[in-house]
Parts: structure tokens; sequence; C-alpha cells
């Protein structure tokens, strides 16, 4: 069923990113991993559906946070990134998805892969875990082109600076920070090792990016001694679509 969400806040992530809140009065909750359908309604009657990642932790009470990146070529990521506004509204269909989900009672070490915008989902399990005090040990690995790519930068410092059990560690392929330890480029071997928990604490990884980048990642785990069966992956095609 399509439910109509109000826009109540706007935040850009970066230049070309924007979160976007919406209160969604029927919402049945979500699990973090979650996605929904946006449709968008021309006034010829020509409708666009695309999918995107639920932001927002499991526990946000009627309200549903989605970060779109704006693509070149996008049909519907201009809009939302420019020219939605507050007081808008929007039709969603969901949750979706039952796989690339983590939810609260998991108590096992967890590994977070995202390249790019496939940090939204991951951030939703972020935040859930930290929504219901879980102790469970996170450890996010996040591939970037550059810093000013990186979303919810604050948040994240915050995890690392004052969570022992939660670490965050940056790629960045194009341009680093200066005198960042590591060049730019691609993650690789010696990152997986020195940067993800280990196989031998046998934790879930959740991986999310486009496909080429989720297709190296998994096998860079798997070369690690990782379980194939517990690595969970999430891909985004040319469009920014879902697969």
């Amino acid at each position: 069923m399509w439910q109509v969400g109000k826009v109540i806040a706007l935040h850009d992530e970066t230049a070309t990113a924007r979160t976007i809140t919406l209160e969604v009065p029927d919402w049945p909750g979500h699990v973090a991993g979650q996605h929904v359908d946006v449709r968008l309604t021309a006034q010829d009657g020509y409708s666009a559906v695309r999918s995107y990642s639920i932001a927002s932790g499991a526990h946000s009470e009627g309200r549903v946070e989605l970060t779109v990146e704006r693509l070149p070529n996008g049909e519907v990521s201009p809009y939302l990134t420019q020219e939605l506004a507050v007081d808008d509204q929007l039709e969603l269909r969901g949750p979706i998805g039952g796989w690339f989900i983590w939810r609260t009672h998991q108590t096992e070490p967890i590994q977070l892969i995202a390249g790019g915008s496939g940090i939204v989902p991951l951030m939703a399990m972020i935040r859930s875990r930290a929504s219901v005090g879980s102790t469970a040990p996170f450890r996010l690995l996040y591939s970037v082109r550059e810093p000013a790519a990186v979303f919810y930068r604050e948040e994240l410092e915050a995890l690392s600076d004052h969570d022992e059990a939660a670490s965050v560690t940056y790629a960045y392929t194009r341009v680093a920070p200066k005198d960042w330890t590591r060049r730019p480029g691609r993650i690789d071997r010696a990152l997986i090792a020195n940067a993800t928990l280990p196989s031998n604490l046998a934790p879930t990884c959740y991986i999310c990016g486009p496909t080429s980048f989720v297709e190296i990642a998994t096998s860079l785990l798997i070369a690690s001694g990782h379980k194939p069966d517990q690595i969970r992956t999430e891909r985004f095609g040319p469009t920014g679509d879902r697969k």
C-alpha cells in the first residue's frame, strides 16, 4: 500500500546529497537496513518510482529519514535534492526487505562496509544500535571519494569518540585529508586486514555500495577467512536503484 509522508525537515549532507525527514502518520515501523519505494507523479499523470534506503533508526516513531544523492542523469533525485520543500508530500511504499537487516536483539560482532551512498542503510543500523543501548561490537569501514563526500560526518565522529565498542575507518579513493596515513585508493587486502574485525570473531558482515565495490569487498573478506554465509550484501546500479 502507498502511504503519504509530509516533509518536516531537510538537511544537506554534502553538496549533492540531502536527508529528507518525513512524518508518516500510519508508518508501521521498520527494521534497520530496509528501504522504501518513492513515487513521484507529474501533472500529466506520468509517474516514476525509485527505491531508497531508510536512514533513520528502527525506533523513529512515525518519522522516516531518506538520504538521497543527486545523480547527473537522475530522473527523481534532482527533484528530491533541489526542489522538494518542507510541507511537501511524498508517496511511500514499504518498508521493504528482510535479508539485509540488523535486528536490535543481535549480539554478535558486526562489520559494516560502505561504498559512497551505501552508508545509508548501515547508518540506520548504527542508529538503531544506539537507540536501544546495544553493546554489540560495531566496526565501520567507509570508502568515499573525498572528505567533502562523507555523509553524517559529525554523527560518525561522535560515535568513534564516545563509544569504545564502535569504530569508524575512512578509505578515501581520490582525495585524502592532509597528512592522511593511507594514500588515496580503493580498498585492498591490507586495508581489510587492518581495519575490519578478524574472521575468528565470526562477525556478521554487511556490505553496501555500487555493484563493483560490493563484489571486491566480498572477495576480500572471503580471502581473509570470513564465511560467505556470514556476509550480507546490498548493491546499487548506475542509476542509484537498489538491486
